[in-house]
């Protein structure tokens, strides 16, 4: 686990929504680079899970990810963080943030901030039991913007 310092404070503006799906929730996250449309679907998978105004970012916890293209990638890096919050520490972030993305190599290293969850102090939402392909989609649109789109079961 890493310390928080002062700057890591800034929580990024919200550019992610869910979608109606029929028995799971789609989530569709966009940024203006794919790093942010990546760390924005991280962060509106853990919403999903609960409320992250109650989430203090308290700690660190890093992941890496590999894949063999930029799907693959999505589906290990999200898989990275729902495996953290589903294993001890249970851990729960209120940001993610991209460290390292090789676009080539198609791997990543990320960090979220937040604690572990709790609870009582964390509202349950939905349970997200995994990351599916299904109608995966990352696209950049003509006026530059990432859009991710993911399916995750509930």
């Amino acid at each position: 686990m890493g310390e928080i310092k002062e700057e890591d404070w800034h929580l990024p503006e919200i550019k992610y929504e869910y979608l109606d799906h029929t028995a799971d929730m789609q989530i569709h996250s966009w940024g203006n680079t794919v790093e942010e449309a990546f760390e924005q679907c991280a962060n509106g998978m853990f919403g999903c899970m609960t409320d992250t105004d109650y989430i203090e970012m308290a700690e660190t916890q890093e992941i890496e990810a590999e894949g063999h293209d930029m799907l693959s990638l999505l589906f290990h890096f999200l898989d990275e963080f729902l495996f953290l919050f589903s294993a001890e520490p249970y851990f729960v972030a209120k940001k993610v943030e991209i460290l390292e993305f090789d676009k080539e190599q198609f791997r990543i290293k990320a960090r979220g901030f937040g604690e572990q969850f709790i609870i009582g102090k964390h509202p349950q939402r939905h349970e997200v039991k995994a990351i599916t392909y299904s109608n995966m989609q990352v696209n950049q649109t003509e006026d530059g913007l990432t859009h991710i789109h993911v399916i995750v079961d509930i």
